[in-house]
C-alpha cells in the first residue's frame, strides 16, 4: 500500500517504439488536498478509484490504496471530480527488471510528457532508458492532481 516512485521529464519520443502498450487515460480529482487525494480514473474500458495520502518530503513515496469500479460507475463519478480534467496515453516501457510508464499529456496539458518508475525500495537501482531526461520527483507540480487545478498551458 505505499508506492514508491520516481518521475522525470522524456526528451524524446523514442520511447513509443520501446512500448509494449498504451492506453488512454482519462482521471479527475474528487479531492485535490494533498494530504489526501482522490483519483476517479477511466482506463481503457476500466474504472479504477484511489486514494493516495501526503507525499515524503523528498516525493518518493506515499500511501496509495486503489480499488477497481465499473467504467460506468467511473463516469458517473467524473461529474462530481473537482474542474479539470486529466487526459493523456500512457506508454508501458520494460527496462531491465522495471517497467516505465510514459504519460503523453493532452488537452491542457499539452507538450508535457513525464516518465514514472516503480520500485520496490527507495534505494532500489534500475535501468535509465537514453530518453529519460531531469528528475522531477517531490515536484509538485507535475502531480496529477496539481496539473488538474495548473495545468501546464499556463506555465509561464
Amino acid at each position: 500500500m505505499i508506492e514508491i516512485e520516481r518521475k522525470f521529464l522524456v526528451t524524446s519520443e523514442a520511447f513509443k517504439t520501446e512500448s509494449h502498450k498504451h492506453t488512454r487515460i482519462i482521471q479527475g480529482f474528487l479531492n485535490t488536498n494533498p494530504e489526501r487525494t482522490v483519483r476517479v480514473r477511466i482506463k481503457g474500458d476500466k474504472g479504477f478509484l484511489t486514494v493516495k495520502g501526503k507525499s515524503t518530503n523528498d516525493g518518493l513515496s506515499r500511501f496509495e490504496w486503489e480499488k477497481d469500479i465499473s467504467k460506468q460507475d467511473a463516469e458517473a463519478l467524473l461529474k462530481l471530480c473537482e474542474k479539470g480534467v486529466i487526459d493523456k496515453v500512457r506508454y508501458e516501457v520494460k527496462m531491465g527488471e522495471h517497467v516505465f510508464e510514459v504519460d503523453v499529456f493532452h488537452e491542457e496539458n499539452e507538450g508535457l510528457t513525464v516518465a514514472e518508475v516503480e520500485l520496490n525500495h527507495e534505494d532500489d537501482i534500475f535501468k535509465k532508458p537514453n530518453w529519460l531526461g531531469e528528475e522531477v520527483t517531490g515536484d509538485k507540480r507535475y502531480y496529477n492532481s496539481q496539473l488538474s487545478q495548473h495545468p501546464f498551458k499556463n506555465w509561464s
